[in-house]
Parts: structure tokens; C-alpha cells; sequence
């Protein structure tokens, strides 16, 4: 890709520590800020600093540009940031930049202007920490935001091989190891006993299916929702990768898996009964990693 002159000075400012501050609305976790503040000096860069697991960025009347320095409350070193990335997912109404990425001392181009809509998701190395948003020139910015949401994504939880936005080739629909599936049940963002019984839609990286599940261990952010009455049991969409195929009905399995979004994404999913066996055995031997209730 070529740089335009320019945009070469807005690397090298980009490399450099700079002493600007902005006055916008931060609270570490989440920005909120307008270009209106130097909308008469259009070639103004600003740094930004995110902190937190997830948040929120929103540019409104954007001009100029800013940098975006991921800085999660995380050593480097430590074990915690090994294999981290860093998912963003533009808002429905974002437009008015293109963001790059810092890149071996350069830029490369994460998502164009008119890319924003598609509801694309975009992951990244912690490594790479740094988003460099740049206006694109308007004469009239008055219905332009740049908006999107982040989060941090570990590539080494049990079930990451099946989350497809952190991985370029194909996603590895290999099943989990006995290990791998007693983690997932106690640590996984939601585990349950249940079944797929329809696709509610599709796409070309994912199906996403309707589960009821007759049973649920755990779960975060409520995308199961407890039907009640006579069936009593939860119900929610669950998100899999398109070559991994949904199973519908017949017999049940253990679904465990994370949320990204707001939205829930398959990881180890065995047969209930498979998964049964190896947790009585586990804990057994006391090798179980938790305790759960199996009756």
C-alpha cells in the first residue's frame, strides 16, 4: 500500500510520544470525543488511551485524526497477555474514517470508510496496540460518527480455534481433548446441556442456530432466556462456524462456548452422555477442575 506525503508525517508523529491532550470524555474504558475541537486545523492528531477488557470509542464530526493506544491493565510479560487480541466491531451507524493499523513501523489498512456498515469484526494482536483513525475530508460532517466496540479475546482459551475473526486461513472444527472440554465446562463464558433444534440464519462465516437447553451450569450477559411454563428450559442463538456444521436434534450435548458482542460462539461441544462419563471419572480421581451438578 502507498502512503500518501502526508500521510508519512502522521507516521512518524504516530511513533513519537507526544505531549497533546485532548479534551474529550474518557473514563479508561471508553472514549467519547468530537473533531469539532480543531475543525479549523484539520491535520491535528490526538492520542487516545483504552485500558479495559472492553469498551466503547465514539468520534463524533470527525476531522483530522486520532490514535488509539490499546493499554489493557495487563504486564506484558505475564502469562495473562500471551495470546490476547484485540476485536473491534463498527457500530451500524459508523462512517466519516478509514482506520489503520500500526505495523512494523508503518500503517495498514484495518477497515475503509466504506467498509463500516458490513458489521465486520476485526481482531488484532495485543502486540499491535495502536489504531491510527483518520478522518476522511467532508464538507459537511455535520451526520459523520466513527464508532465501534472492543474487546479483548484470549487465542488460547479451549474453544478459540472456532471464533473466526481471529483467524485469517481456515477455522480448525478439531473436538476438544478430555482436558480441554473439564476446563471449558467450568471456565467458558456459558456451558449448558440442550440441543440444536433450527438455523435461524446464516452467513459466510457463520450459522447461527437456536438452542434449547434442558440444563445450564453457567452462563454470562443472560443470551440464554429461561422459557418456563410447561417446557422449562432456556432457550438463546448460538454462533458456529459455517464448515463446522450444526447437528439439530437426536441426542444432546454438553455446548459450552464464549460471548463476543453480545453474542454467543460454540467451543467444545461433546455428547452430554460422552461428557458425562469423563466428569464422573474425573471426579474420581479428583483431577476435576470444578464441581458441577450433574442430577
Amino acid at each position: 500500500m502507498l502512503l500518501r506525503p502526508w500521510a508519512v508525517l502522521w507516521i512518524t508523529a504516530l511513533l513519537l510520544h507526544r505531549a497533546s491532550v485532548a479534551q474529550y470524555t474518557s473514563d479508561q474504558c471508553s472514549w467519547r470525543g468530537s473533531g469539532l475541537s480543531h475543525e479549523f486545523h484539520r491535520r491535528d492528531v490526538e492520542q487516545v488511551y483504552l485500558r479495559c477488557s472492553k469498551g466503547s470509542l465514539e468520534w463524533l464530526y470527525p476531522t483530522g485524526a486520532i490514535i488509539v493506544n490499546m493499554r489493557p491493565n495487563i504486564q506484558p510479560s505475564s502469562r495473562r497477555a500471551s495470546g490476547l487480541h484485540v476485536c473491534i466491531k463498527p457500530l451500524t451507524y459508523s462512517q466519516g474514517s478509514h482506520v489503520y493499523l500500526e505495523h512494523a513501523g508503518g500503517l495498514r489498512l484495518l477497515l475503509a470508510d466504506e467498509n463500516h456498515a458490513q458489521d465486520a469484526i476485526l481482531c488484532f494482536s495485543l502486540a499491535e496496540r495502536a489504531l491510527y483513525v483518520e478522518a476522511v475530508p467532508q464538507n459537511d460532517i455535520s451526520r459523520r460518527i466513527t464508532a465501534f466496540q472492543y474487546e479483548l479475546v484470549s487465542s488460547q482459551s479451549p474453544g478459540a480455534l472456532m471464533y473466526p475473526y481471529l483467524h485469517h486461513d481456515l477455522v480448525t472444527c478439531k473436538p476438544c481433548s478430555d482436558e480441554e472440554i473439564l476446563m471449558a465446562v467450568c471456565t467458558s463464558d456459558f456451558a449448558g446441556r440442550g440441543t440444536f433444534h433450527r438455523v435461524a440464519s446464516g452467513s459466510e462465516k457463520s450459522t447461527r442456530a437456536v438452542a434449547t437447553l434442558s440444563r445450564l451450569f453457567r452462563q454470562k450477559g443472560g443470551v440464554f432466556a429461561w422459557s418456563g411454563g410447561r417446557g422449562r428450559s432456556w432457550s438463546g442463538h448460538v454462533n458456529v462456524p459455517t464448515q463446522c456444521g450444526v447437528y439439530m436434534g437426536g441426542d444432546e450435548y454438553l455446548l459450552t462456548g464464549s460471548i463476543h458482542f453480545g453474542e454467543a460462539w460454540l467451543s467444545c461441544a461433546p455428547r452430554y452422555k460422552d461428557f458425562l462419563q469423563l466428569y464422573i471419572k474425573a471426579r474420581r480421581t479428583r483431577t476435576n477442575p470444578c464441581q458441577i451438578d450433574t442430577n
